[in-house]
């Protein structure tokens, strides 16, 4: 073989496919495969939105500095012409349902791919497993080698300088991995295919081996160039006479590229390769003979491209993969490690390669990913585990599967205890309860891998928080990973932030960036115990004077702050949006209805959790549906009919916390008859509230009655503790007239429900929120 022979056919670009413009918005926008497309078409000039259920604050930051618009889910901007979804967003997905009750197109992450493909000579790395640290390398190949190319990598460089795509000329190569998991590889033509392996996989789409062997040997037979194949994996050796006329170059043994010698070292392997253009000897930084084959498909690949071999050194500097045997922490303590592996055959090759220093334990924590992969090869996972030592058995990762009749996690436990033969493993319900057995009986000389595709690699990296925070001599409170435009801070003075302008620090307080960040905070705090606290615009609360003990988080960051057009004329209004935003917003669209919002000082969160209202009007007379986040950091969307809420409450939002709503849009005015309302309003508000810094009605309106109107009646305005005082302007509000304590509101507080409980039999209720604590306890004192 010649390493540089032409192809007998060239794949002509397809100039009427389809091109990649108008507004595109991801659904799954996080996932492995779907953020670099994403990222590669807000490149090309695309408009490119997305939203995520499972938003991680890092790939939020990476999204939003690569020019993608991140947005909560369940929201669909108005101007999106295509819908592009992951394999892991169930059919049923909110956003999926209104993108195709809108008319528009909706497209899986395959779809989109051959679309763009078809436009390029395509270069297709496809097989079973390897395909990210095989297509990694060859990108990295590629550029040491001065190949002009583009590409479009299923996952993130390790070096974070280094983008996970590339832009293409246009009929210039395109090199992007084929994933088979959702049947979206028959679209696929290309140039030239690199097939890594082949095994069964993905048993949801391909119930037999060979089904899913028959999905590659069609790829095969639609290459219309070079296929360069594993002559070691015996089900390729089978798909080879369905090839066609496609010329073919294998690596392994018996093929043009070879690995001809290989030695482990402790970061990596030194190997020496047969090729038609010489023997070159290099270091790989990456362990295991799985990973040689990797290299060796790369290399016959750069072969075919450049003709030329690739300096040693090239090798050497690879970068590696995210999640691809990383490194998270050397010590002190154990060394902690983890890697994408999912798959019995993976998981098995992965260990083998661990097992040459075998001086220190090795502790795993495994993640199961897919109810239907870990039913179908329960016995393959038990056979590849039944030999390590600790084991940690995490939940299964579902990635949008519904939990399988049988119980795929109930059969692996089943098949573990059998294959360990009674040697014990752990079942973790939760993170934090493999975090907390990992500290109790691990510690220096140990080994730690985590192990999964799934949610496992931020167990992973809070572990590693807490190891530094604890060699660090800290009181193992370590600071949770945020992304880039988060903020996150120690003993935060309360006080200014709040409209009454009292009150002590919180212990930890942060302003999250997005949703990622949030559901970070409170796997963070659930870590460690502590309670969260919402901070909005600061009214409505009084906070303690020694402060919080706890996390306070405030929803003030721009992400938070949006509001979006929505289709059938819905608007999003984020939490953080200020109500008197809000109001004026819908004032300059004309839209009639939210006037009453104008003079109300709080955000769209602390609104829908007090069911806030004035002039008649309240929140939820508007609202759609509210988007909320679990204590777990799961995203729920709640319609309004199956939420409770009443004067002054929100029952959902008592644990959950409101990340916005989608909100209707009631019958169109004319912007000047909103703004006379508005006026109005604003009239009098000012002729009937006080200007001086207060937390708004102190208390609740009693039944058939008025609180201001009963504090009036007794005389009570102008009655002060301290600076202190009941308004002199409207009797349900305490304002602070200089240097006010929170025990000097307190104290206010209960002198008035004294004052109307003896002389008015009324029991009054605060309305004010007692801020991290009940005022049943402060009212009884």
């Amino acid at each position: 073989m010649t390493a540089a022979a032409t192809p007998s056919t060239r794949t002509v670009p397809d100039s009427t496919a389809p091109p990649m413009r108008g507004p595109h918005h991801f659904v799954g926008v996080a996932g492995m495969g779907m953020a670099p497309l994403a990222r590669y078409l807000a490149a090309a000039g695309v408009a490119v939105s997305g939203e995520d259920d499972s938003l991680s604050g890092e790939a939020a930051g990476e999204l939003a500095a690569a020019g993608v618009r991140v947005l909560p889910p369940g929201v669909l901007p108005a101007e999106a012409e295509r819908v592009v979804f992951s394999s892991a967003v169930r059919p049923d997905h909110p956003t999926l349902r209104a993108a195709e009750a809108a008319g528009l197109a909706v497209l899986r992450r395959g779809e989109l791919l051959a679309a763009l493909a078809r436009r390029h000579r395509f270069i297709a790395v496809a097989g079973s497993h390897g395909k990210t640290s095989t297509c990694a390398l060859l990108i990295h190949l590629l550029d040491e080698l001065k190949v002009p190319f583009g590409y479009i990598l299923g996952g993130r460089f390790r070096d974070p300088f280094r983008a996970p795509g590339r832009l293409a000329e246009e009929g210039g190569w395109l090199l992007a991995e084929v994933d088979e998991s959702d049947g979206t590889i028959g679209g696929f033509r290309p140039e030239i295919t690199v097939l890594v392996n082949v095994d069964w996989d993905h048993s949801d789409r391909y119930p037999t081996r060979e089904a899913a062997e028959t999905a590659f040997a069609e790829l095969l037979a639609r290459t219309s160039g070079t296929a360069v194949v594993n002559a070691e994996c015996e089900a390729t050796a089978r798909l080879l006479s369905r090839a066609g006329s496609t010329r073919v170059i294998r690596f392994g043994s018996g093929g043009e590229v070879t690995v001809e010698d290989r030695r482990d070292e402790p970061d990596g392997q030194a190997l020496r390769m047969q090729t038609p253009l010489g023997r070159p000897e290099f270091f790989l930084p990456l362990r295991g003979g799985f990973n040689a084959l990797n290299a060796a498909a790369a290399l016959a690949a750069a072969l075919r491209l450049a003709n030329a071999l690739p300096p040693a050194a090239a090798w050497k500097a690879f970068p590696g993969v995210h999640r691809r045997q990383a490194l998270l922490h050397a010590g002190p303590g154990p060394l902690v490690m983890e890697d994408y592996a999912h798959h019995p055959g993976e998981i098995e090759a992965l260990l083998e390669s661990l097992a040459v220093d075998r001086a220190s334990r090795l502790v795993v924590v495994f993640q199961p990913h897919r109810h239907s992969r870990t039913e179908r090869f329960a016995a393959g996972f038990a056979a590849a585990l039944a030999n390590v030592g600790p084991l940690i058995l995490m939940p299964v990762y579902g990635a949008g599967e519904p939990v399988p009749p049988s119980g795929g996690f109930g059969t692996l436990r089943k098949e573990l205890e059998r294959a360990r033969a009674g040697r014990p493993f752990l079942v973790a319900e939760d993170s934090t309860t493999a975090r907390n057995h990992l500290r109790n009986t691990t510690g220096e000389g140990d080994r730690i891998l985590f192990l999964g595709a799934g949610d496992i690699a931020e167990t992973a990296r809070a572990f590693v928080a807490e190891l530094r925070a604890r060699f660090a001599g800290g009181d193992g409170a370590a600071a949770p990973e945020l992304s880039a435009g988060a903020d996150f801070r120690e003993r935060e003075p309360l006080g200014p932030k709040t409209t009454l302008k009292v009150g002590g620090p919180a212990r930890f307080y942060a302003e999250p960036a997005h949703a990622g960040d949030l559901a970070s905070l409170l796997r963070w705090a659930a870590g460690y115990g502590l309670p969260v606290h919402l901070l909005g615009r600061g009214s409505n609360l009084l906070v303690p004077d020694d402060g919080i003990d706890g996390l306070v988080v405030r929803l003030a960051r721009p992400w938070w702050t949006r509001l979006v057009e929505m289709p059938r004329g819905r608007l999003w209004a984020g939490a953080g949006v200020r109500l008197v935003k809000l109001a004026g917003s819908a004032c300059l669209q004309g839209w009639g209805g939210y006037e009453f919002l104008e003079g109300i000082p709080g955000t769209v969160g602390g609104a829908l959790k007090m069911n806030a209202g004035a002039m008649g009007g309240w929140i939820f007379d508007l609202v759609e549906e509210v988007h909320v986040m679990t204590p777990a950091g799961a995203v729920r969307v709640l319609p309004r009919e199956r939420i409770h809420f009443g004067y002054r409450h929100c029952l959902e939002l008592g644990e959950s916390i409101a990340l916005g709503a989608v909100l209707g849009r009631p019958p169109r005015e004319t912007p000047e008859r909103i703004r006379s309302v508005l006026r109005d309003y604003q009239r009098r508000r000012r002729e009937t509230q006080p200007r001086e810094p207060s937390a708004g009605c102190i208390f609740k309106n009693p039944p058939g009655d008025s609180a201001g109107r009963l504090i009036d009646e007794l005389g009570l305005k102008g009655e002060r503790i301290g600076d202190a005082e009941v308004s002199r302007v409207h009797g349900n509000f305490i304002v602070n007239r200089g240097r006010a304590t929170s025990a000097e509101v307190v104290a206010l507080v209960r002198r008035i429900r004294e004052q109307v409980r003896d002389r008015r039999g009324i029991e009054l209720e605060p309305e004010v929120l007692l801020y991290g604590r009940e005022w049943k306890e402060e009212l009884e004192k």
